[in-house]
């Protein structure tokens, strides 16, 4: 049975209570994502079926999601390196700017949209939703005091600030001035990006890229390389 996000079907797993549950799990799954499976028992007669069918059915249920986006946000650079490798990677790449002729398919060909908008306009100009990662490679605070609090509106699982970290101290002093909570202010991933040593923009580009894969898929950032025990080094003649 497919099931569209308002709830319409194409399909049938048998109607009734049991249907209306499975339609609830696959709205559950297209907003986070996840897949789950869960078992409804055919002659539970408190749960709203005729219970005359009898035994019990599994479900398996798995949302059909479009690609995640990132959403870069300041296309000099290290914006264009991030879009660049985001599009590589297989995300949605949306590329955003309020400067003439940066956000642009001359500039950075091959994205997926292209928006040329004030700070404090952007989130009325792109949808950005719990699959939306932003990459917020701006010119400084001028821009960062205005953009900063209508993204913390936003459901985005990541957003990244690049700068240095008095950059983002003075920034978290002029948000906290404006009402920003300190809740809102430590979801911002700032500096941006992991420690890896980069100093190229496409270096750069590769550490928040990797930091917008650890935050979707759960990952440590800690280092794969492992060390066998000395002794067994030893007896196996290495």
């Amino acid at each position: 049975m497919l099931v569209w996000p308002d709830g319409q079907i194409v399909g049938t797993v048998g109607g009734g209570q049991m249907e209306a549950l499975v339609i609830a799990e696959a709205q559950a799954a297209m907003h986070d994502g996840q897949c789950r499976m869960f078992t409804y028992n055919l002659a539970d007669l408190e749960s709203g079926d005729p219970g005359v069918c009898g035994g019990t059915v599994k479900v398996y249920v798995e949302p059909l999601m479009p690609p995640p986006t990132v959403l870069v946000i300041g296309c000099g650079h290290v914006g264009k390196a991030v879009a660049e490798l985001a599009k590589w990677l297989g995300y949605r790449v949306i590329v955003c700017d309020d400067r003439p002729g940066y956000a642009t398919p001359e500039h950075i060909p091959g994205m997926d949209g292209y928006v040329e908008a004030a700070p404090e306009e952007l989130v009325t100009r792109v949808t950005i939703t719990s699959f939306t990662y932003v990459v917020a490679v701006t010119r400084g605070l001028s821009v960062d005091e205005t953009l900063l609090p209508a993204l913390l509106k936003t459901p985005a699982p990541y957003i990244g600030l690049i700068g240095s970290r008095r950059r983002w101290a003075l920034t978290v002093e002029t948000l906290q001035a404006q009402g920003v909570s300190q809740t809102d202010l430590e979801r911002v991933h700032a500096p941006i990006g992991l420690s890896i040593g980069a100093e190229t923009p496409k270096e750069i580009a590769v550490s928040i890229l990797a930091e917008i894969i650890q935050v979707q898929r759960g990952g440590s950032g800690e280092s794969l390389r492992w060390s066998p025990p000395l002794k067994q080094v030893v007896q196996s003649g290495q």
